[in-house]
């Protein structure tokens, strides 16, 4: 029996401290995950302790089907579709700016190297911003948490073929948006 498998089975049966440990094992790539979907962090932090919350109180429904983290995938997705039913989103583009610069800056690269990927990072989160939540996720999940299509397929309960195929619709649109953000801004990229 995997570790996963064992810090489950501990926590339905009341230990708090095995669902601590499955928290710690999967908070920060669900925080990422979500960053990216949301768009705003403070948001997406909201989105996680939800999410953890409502893992611990459905935990007995977890059916071992799928990856632990596959299943809180989905429930934090469906949260943030419900809020966003219910509630305005919120951005906060400080702090946008400030994981864009910490992505940029390395020492190997030439002086003006971060600036330009920090634009085209911009480039991308603006572009992303404005695609459909469903292409929007269906890309976070495929290029930046580098999932296959069967993951992607069971974190949004659709079927492989329909993964590839609005996944190659999403990124048509993403496209679509980068060359209509290059066309406002005048850039040559």
């Amino acid at each position: 029996m995997s570790t996963e498998s064992s810090l489950i089975n501990n926590a339905l049966r009341g230990n708090g401290d095995a669902f601590g440990e499955l928290v710690r094992l999967h908070q920060d790539r669900l925080f990422t995950a979500m960053v990216h979907v949301v768009g705003c962090p403070a948001e997406a932090e909201d989105v996680v302790q939800e999410t953890f919350i409502r893992a611990y109180r459905k935990l007995d429904r977890f059916r071992g089907q799928a990856n632990f983290y596959t299943w809180l995938y989905r429930i934090a997705f469906n949260r943030f579709v419900d809020r966003r039913r219910t509630q305005r989103p919120t951005r906060s583009l400080d702090a946008e700016m400030h994981q864009l610069e910490q992505r940029a800056t390395s020492e190997e690269q030439s002086p003006s190297r971060p600036l330009e990927l920090q634009e085209q990072n911009l480039r991308v989160r603006q572009a992303l911003a404005k695609l459909s939540e469903s292409d929007r996720a269906i890309l976070i999940l495929r290029e930046f948490e580098e999932c296959d299509y069967t993951t992607i397929a069971e974190m949004l309960g659709l079927k492989v073929g329909t993964v590839r195929s609005r996944l190659h619709r999403a990124r048509g649109h993403l496209l679509e948006e980068l060359k209509s953000l290059d066309l406002r801004t005048g850039s040559d990229n």
